[in-house]
């Protein structure tokens, strides 16, 4: 299947909330995966964590972020501008520790739980954990 037929394919079985859903959940895993090593390690031995993947996977969740604060700054964007401008400002705190993890401070735990709170509710479930796909 080519990829422009997979897309489509895509387009056609999930809405839009469950791709963003889908996506954000992968990347949150991947950030997991390094959380507990990079949370823990003296600022020293941070940047062998970055370069193991970790870089990767938080330029790709800054990445998701960027696009949704894109698209809520939309005028089209319909959602109640109390709730657009929050996101807003969520996206640009994620931009912010992204960066203080990319430069070796910070902690990846906030990320995650960011993450993690946005992903249940785009499940439509504000209280229960949510597990990595």
């Amino acid at each position: 299947m080519s990829v422009a037929a997979y897309k489509r394919t895509i387009s056609e079985t999930e809405s839009p909330r469950q791709i963003e859903r889908r996506i954000l959940s992968r990347v949150t895993g991947e950030l997991e995966a390094f959380l507990v090593d990079y949370d823990e390690a003296p600022r020293a031995g941070r940047g062998a964590i970055l370069a193991q993947g970790l870089r990767t996977a938080l330029w790709e969740n800054e990445r998701i972020w960027t696009a949704l604060r894109d698209d809520l700054a939309e005028p089209a964007n319909q959602f109640p501008a109390e709730l657009k401008a929050g996101l807003i400002s969520l996206a640009l705190w994620v931009e912010r520790q992204t960066q203080m993890v990319m430069g070796g401070g910070g902690a990846v735990a906030p990320l995650v739980e960011v993450n993690r709170n946005i992903i249940r509710g785009l499940s439509g479930d504000a209280g229960e954990p949510v597990a990595a796909e």
